[in-house]
């Protein structure tokens, strides 16, 4: 946590250093200087929300003006992209994917190096970041952010419907499609289907069957452990999903079980409020959560450091940037947000009993189940992960659709194993 005589330290370093302390190359003045306001892009997300609350006091502690813009996933992606390119100094905090967005960033040399920052500072406490986080954020031994929520799939399911959650994947198929009854407003399941949109939260489905993305450095869509995933998923939205399926993301999920139409919906955990905040949801009351059902291989969900936060290596800003982030995501601001129901990076908070009690009992033994059986990734480890995406999802649409699903992985395995050829040579930072 940010005290006081730190923000007196980072004040008079600023004074001292500029924007040269960090090693800033020269790119121009748009960026209104070393002393000019902290710019920060944070995502639409319960973390941001949480934050947000809070920014006041970062304000008071550093007399720094704080300006925060927030957006959709697609909407900041698309800004890093424009403002990286140009190497603007207007954007200083960047709310960001390690698992979309780093490997692309750091080998243009986008990002700032965190690991002197992190190395000496005992208060921020590094050791404390889980382990799989921290992997997820460093590349080649060169961390280039921190952590700030974790997350798995939870199973969303209504408890005046169902008299126990289903504990594997055929199971819950079976009695999705017998609640299934669109003519009464009501669906079996819910879950994304747009295309690329949808790989992350199909990635679940893939481990759970005995596959993955890659094998070996090759594709493994096209094995037949990846094909009867592709196959299961498109026919539980086609069978038992609401129309119009492989046009949803969370957006658009999130209302249709909120508003009592869904009998099950699997989604993210650290989005939880989403479905049940009295202010937007008629089930909220009704919801039960559970662990990620088993497929043929057990119950095998992605739990990863889905967000993170990184500092512009063109930011005039980069000593007050690094010192709202230690603020941000240190110890105690961490605990204080897990203990509003955001899940954290930091081994410190869970192991406090009383921020799981943020949580319903049920939810948190959702989360422990899959931090014990997940897996680090929920999409392709690859460099152009937006075009890897929008590869292997091709195959979730068509059978989502009903057409030849076989066809479709095996295309898609062909045309991802030729992407990983090129993905390789790309890879060397």
């Amino acid at each position: 946590m940010l005290k006081r005589r730190d923000a007196l330290r980072i004040l008079g370093l600023s004074a001292v250093l500029g924007s040269g302390s960090l090693g800033l190359a020269g790119c121009g003045s748009s960026g209104d200087g070393a002393n000019g306001p902290l710019r920060v892009a944070l995502v639409n997300h319960v973390w941001t929300s949480a934050i947000r609350e809070r920014i006041a006091e970062f304000e008071d502690l550093t007399g720094r003006r704080v300006l925060v813009s927030t957006m959709t996933s697609d909407q900041l992606s698309s800004t890093y992209n424009v403002k990286l390119n140009a190497s603007a100094p207007d954007l200083d905090v960047m709310m960001y994917r390690p698992l979309q967005e780093q490997l692309l960033f750091a080998r243009n040399g986008w990002l700032t190096e965190f690991n002197d920052l992190v190395a000496d500072d005992s208060e921020y406490d590094w050791a404390d970041v889980q382990d799989g986080p921290k992997d997820r954020v460093t590349i080649d031994g060169r961390i280039f952010g921190v952590p700030i929520i974790t997350e798995r799939p939870t199973l969303y399911y209504r408890r005046d419907l169902v008299d126990a959650p289903p504990t594997t994947l055929e199971e819950m198929y079976e009695t999705a499609r017998r609640l299934h009854s669109p003519d009464t407003g009501l669906h079996g399941f819910t879950g994304r289907g747009q295309r690329a949109g949808a790989v992350s939260m199909f990635s679940s489905y893939l481990y759970s069957h005995g596959a993955d993305f890659i094998v070996d450095g090759r594709s493994g869509v096209g094995s037949p452990e990846a094909l009867a995933a592709y196959e299961y998923y498109g026919r539980l939205l086609r069978e038992a999903g609401p129309i119009g399926a492989t046009n949803m993301t969370l957006e658009q999920i999130t209302p249709i079980f909120a508003q009592g139409k869904a009998v099950f919906a699997i989604d993210a955990d650290a989005v939880y409020q989403n479905f049940i905040d009295p202010a937007t949801s008629t089930v909220g009351d009704r919801t039960g959560f559970a662990a990620f059902p088993a497929g043929p291989a057990g119950s095998r969900p992605f739990n990863i450091a889905s967000w993170g936060l990184t500092i512009n290596a063109f930011s005039e800003r980069r000593d007050i940037a690094w010192e709202f982030i230690r603020w941000a995501s240190g110890p105690e601001m961490t605990l204080r947000l897990q203990n509003e129901g955001v899940p954290s990076a930091r081994t410190s908070a869970w192991a406090d009993e009383a921020s799981l009690t943020a949580f319903p009992p049920d939810l948190a033994e959702s989360m422990a189940a899959g931090i014990e059986t997940g897996v680090g990734a929920d999409r392709p480890d690859v460099v152009q992960v937006g075009r890897a995406r929008d590869i292997v999802g091709r195959p979730i649409v068509a059978s989502i659709l009903g057409d030849d699903v076989a066809a479709s992985a095996r295309d898609a395995s062909e045309e991802f194993d030729e992407f990983l050829v090129r993905d390789a040579r790309q890879r060397q930072l």
